[in-house]
């Protein structure tokens, strides 16, 4: 080897120091994630109120929004709607991905700390609603009804 080609070359206890170091941090990661130690979860704040849903598509695009327990009809929800679209197509892939159907209604929970969350009882899915802002989450705190929103969300 030349004196010129030895100059050129990158020394290799940087490289060696880089490889550990990465590897090193995907080690704790990984032991973080499996075992859980180190992580923080913050328990969920009092249930105010909570209302079990069904979306339905209907044939003119719109969706129906009804009460699980009573049928009753909540909301209709037509044109874009872009978030609530989003997010139930979401959920819904993630049932038929798992083998469920539509059978079971979605949980829409108002929580004392003002968070709004959706959960999926079937898949075991929840959504913290508030992560989206104020806005995409106002179209879920609506249909709470008006005796479940007093004081339920921000």
């Amino acid at each position: 080897m030349s004196q010129s080609q030895a100059n050129d070359a990158f020394p290799r206890a940087p490289l060696i120091g880089a490889a550990l170091l990465v590897l090193c941090s995907l080690a704790v990661v990984s032991a973080v994630r499996w075992t859980g130690v180190g992580s923080s979860h913050n328990p969920d704040a009092a249930t105010l109120a909570v209302r079990e849903l069904r979306f339905e598509d209907r044939p003119d695009g719109s969706i129906a929004v009804t009460d699980a327990r009573s049928g009753e009809l909540v909301e209709t929800v037509e044109g874009q709607q872009g978030f609530l679209r989003g997010t139930l197509r979401g959920l819904t892939r993630e049932r038929r991905r798992e083998g469920f159907g539509p059978e079971q209604p979605f949980r829409l929970v108002a929580h004392a700390d003002g968070r709004l969350t959706l959960e999926d009882p079937a898949t075991r899915r929840r959504i913290d609603l508030e992560s989206f802002g104020p806005t995409n989450e106002s179209v879920f705190a609506a249909m709470l009804g008006p005796e479940s929103q007093q004081g339920s969300v921000r």
